[in-house]
Parts: structure tokens; sequence; C-alpha cells
């Protein structure tokens, strides 16, 4: 299978394919374990190489990393809740990216959403997802670096221990793609590429396609109670060059990072999503009872 075949299906239905494809035949109950090939596969055993947490990786002799981003984090929106967003400026963009700026700005106008995916549970993906109104929980290690964020604990990983990026005919491209880091003094610069494109969008439901990559620029400021992300994005075939946006995010020692689900039944009946301001204008427009006694 391509990896164009993995994009369009998505994890969970690669999944399932897997799961086929080892089941036993007629979905009777196997006569024994699991062979190694499909151990190995079902969990997801690098061909050749340690994973990030095995004793053998994690205590291999390297330098000590110059900065320590372990903490709990949340976004900088002192100054504008705005903030939050990539944009303006913005890059040149192509038709489909004009098209969301023109449409996202008429249904602003009308108090519309505007495709409002992560109000339906979709992931918000990178970039989006760094800069939701949660805390951020990070935990380094000499060989990666261990992100959830509390905005329906979306998981990351960044890797530090010298891997490559996977294969491109095998990776299953996901929300937040894969990250591979290494250190410029105390800067990391991080790239991530294989980000899934399905229902995924950038502000005010800027599209991206396949060929979207992010480069980050992480560091600390204010004597470690600041970090900064320079974000460095490109996607050839939706906007011209680099688009380039600088956020800060605040050391929250005194937070910690809850379980949060995000239910489809619930968001529904919030006004910023599409059900919810359907469900309110439903309401509004209904037809006043009659008068007791008519």
């Amino acid at each position: 299978m391509t990896s164009r075949q993995r994009l369009l299906l998505g994890p969970a239905a690669a999944l399932l394919l897997l799961s086929a494809a080892v089941a036993p035949a007629h979905a009777q109950p196997a006569r024994g374990g699991l062979s190694a090939e499909q151990e190995a596969e079902l969990s997801h055993t690098h061909d050749g190489y340690y994973g990030a947490l095995a004793p053998q990786n994690l205590h291999k002799k390297r330098p000590k990393a110059p900065v320590d981003f372990t903490g709990v984090w949340f976004i900088n929106l002192r100054r504008a809740f705005s903030d939050f967003m990539f944009g303006p400026p913005y890059p040149e963009f192509g038709p489909e990216g004009q098209k969301a700026l023109k449409e996202s700005a008429a249904a602003a106008a009308a108090h519309m959403p505007y495709r409002d995916t992560i109000g339906q549970c979709y992931p918000a993906g990178m970039p989006m997802i760094t800069t939701r109104v949660w805390p951020v929980g990070i935990i380094q290690l000499p060989t990666a670096i261990y992100i959830t964020y509390a905005f329906t604990n979306s998981f990351r990983v960044i890797y530090l221990d010298g891997r490559k990026f996977s294969d491109p005919d095998l990776v299953v491209y996901s929300a937040n793609g894969e990250s591979i880091g290494h250190w410029e003094g105390k800067t990391l610069v991080i790239h991530t590429k294989y980000i899934d494109p399905h229902n995924h969008y950038i502000d005010s439901g800027i599209p991206v396609d396949d060929k979207f990559e992010i480069t980050e620029r992480w560091s600390l400021l204010d004597h470690g109670r600041t970090q900064q992300i320079e974000f460095i994005m490109t996607d050839p075939t939706m906007w011209k060059g680099e688009w380039r946006s600088t956020k800060q995010w605040i050391r929250k020692d005194n937070s910690d990072i809850p379980e949060v689900e995000c239910n489809p039944d619930l968001n529904k009946h919030l006004p910023s999503t599409a059900e919810g301001h359907a469900a309110l204008e439903e309401r509004d427009n209904a037809p006043a009872p009659p008068a007791a006694g008519k």
C-alpha cells in the first residue's frame, strides 16, 4: 500500500485493515498465539533501532540537552486573545486559501461558524493544537519530548535520538505528524511532516494538503518562565514561500493536565459549532406557543 493510500484511509481505517489481515479465517478462534511477524506488526516494532523509551536508548551516552522544556505551559494571550491565530500577516495563498479567507469573513459577519471541524471532534492538529486555551504538558527525556495537550488530550512525540523520518511509503499520516528535533546551541529545532490534511485547517479555515510541513524553533526566555516558538510553515500547493509566526507560552507550575474527551453530543450544544448555531436558530425561529386559554 502506498503512502497516498494510507493517507486517504487514515489511521483508524489502516488499523482495521491490519486487524482483518491478521484475523483467522472465517472468524474462528486462533489455535495458537500471535506469530512473531504478527506481534512485530501490531506492536509497531521498529526495524533495526530501539524505541525512545527503551533502556538501551535512554541510557546511551549522548551530550546533555542544553535546555529542559519539562513543565506545564499555557499560551500567552495577555496582549490580545487573537494572538492564538497564526495570521495576519498571511503568505500569498492559492485559490483554496483565498476562498477560505473570503468565506470565513462572510461567515464571521453573519455570526456563523465556518469549518468548525474542531467543534465536531476532529483533531485540531498541528499547528492549531499548540494554541488551544488549555494547559500543555511537556516531559523531556534524552531520547524524546512527550507532549499532552489538555485540549482533547492530543498526543505528540518529538524524537531527539537521531533517528530518520519514516519511510514515506510506509508511514501513516496523522493530525500532529511525525516530528524530529535537533539542537542548535540552546535552540531546539523541530521538523514535522506527514501531517494528515483531512478536515485540517489553520486559523479561519485555511486548508493544507499532504505536502504541508512545519519547522519550529523552541527557546526559553525570562530565566525559563517563558517558552517561545517560531513556526515556519510551508505548503507549496496552498501558498507561496514560508508562513511565519512566533508565539509564547507561560510556565504554569500550579497546573496539571486533566483528562479531557471530545464528545460530539455535548459539542452540538455550543453556539460556536455549526450544530449548536443551527439549534439556536431553530429555537429563535420557532413559532410562539398559543396564549393560555386559546
